[in-house]
């Protein structure tokens, strides 16, 4: 069985401020607002590849932020989300593996309290701090880069990694991460082959993991990446480039 675990942001989806041309239909409303879409073509080749093999979204979306997704191709049979915390069967969320998940980031949750607490003090913060099922702590920062900074002076960052995405700033338990939750998934499905995608620094453990990983060349720009891990050129559009490549391998 060959297994596709794949990142949804800005590596399968596009927000409306990202040019993906017109040929595209839209698959996220928010307040009636349309704000994410896929190419014509990368729809296409997901309705093809998801007879061929079990494709798994892997986001760091939370169930909620991941149900306004709607590909036109009916529910995936699996999803991971919450950074790989939370397993969906069928839509339905599998509390076993919650409850595994948040044994795993069980001594880290003094040191999630701590980072909390940091944040509502931060002047740059501009959004509410939230606690994500107690899987990991998400909020915004004017200056994120200052904001991560003031995270890692102050927080056992052996444990506890920090993340910036934009404006977006993240404090996740170092074993809370998408390369463990593939292996865990893995495991639970005596998968033969796995392969993955994604575009973020959230996604490396994943595709450092996966038999085969694809990036693009930005991702690989920035950091250092397993030699199992295709680099896609910055050429065209990732979602159509990494799916044009699992055509060809199957």
């Amino acid at each position: 069985m060959i297994i596709f675990h794949t990142d949804l942001d800005n590596t399968l989806i596009y927000s409306y401020k990202h040019d993906i041309g017109k040929d595209k239909q839209c698959v996220e409303l928010y307040h009636g607002r349309e704000i994410s879409f896929v190419t014509r073509k990368t729809y296409e080749m997901l309705k093809v590849l998801k007879e061929k093999i079990l494709i798994i979204p892997t986001t760091t979306r939370t169930i909620e932020q991941y149900e306004r997704i709607h590909f036109g191709l009916g529910k995936f049979q699996y999803a991971l989300v919450c950074n790989g915390g939370v397993l969906l069967e069928n839509g339905k969320e599998n509390w076993d593996w919650y409850w595994q998940s948040h044994e795993i980031v069980a001594e880290c949750q003094a040191g999630m309290e701590q980072s909390r607490y940091l944040l509502q003090n931060d002047p740059d913060r501009n959004f509410d701090v939230r606690n994500i099922r107690d899987l990991f702590i998400f909020t915004k920062s004017r200056n994120p880069q200052k904001t991560v900074e003031m995270l890692k002076g102050s927080l056992n960052t052996e444990i506890l990694d920090i993340f910036s995405n934009g404006t977006k700033v993240y404090v996740v338990p170092k074993r809370l991460n998408k390369g463990t939750a593939v292996q865990r998934f893995k495991e639970k499905l005596q998968a033969e082959k796995i392969v993955s995608a994604g575009d973020s620094e959230f996604d490396i453990p994943m595709l450092n993991y996966s038999d085969i990983g694809i990036a693009p060349k930005q991702l690989a720009d920035r950091y250092q990446l397993n030699q199992n891990v295709i680099v896609m050129d910055n050429d065209g559009i990732f979602s159509e480039k990494l799916l044009e490549y699992i055509a060809k391998k199957i």
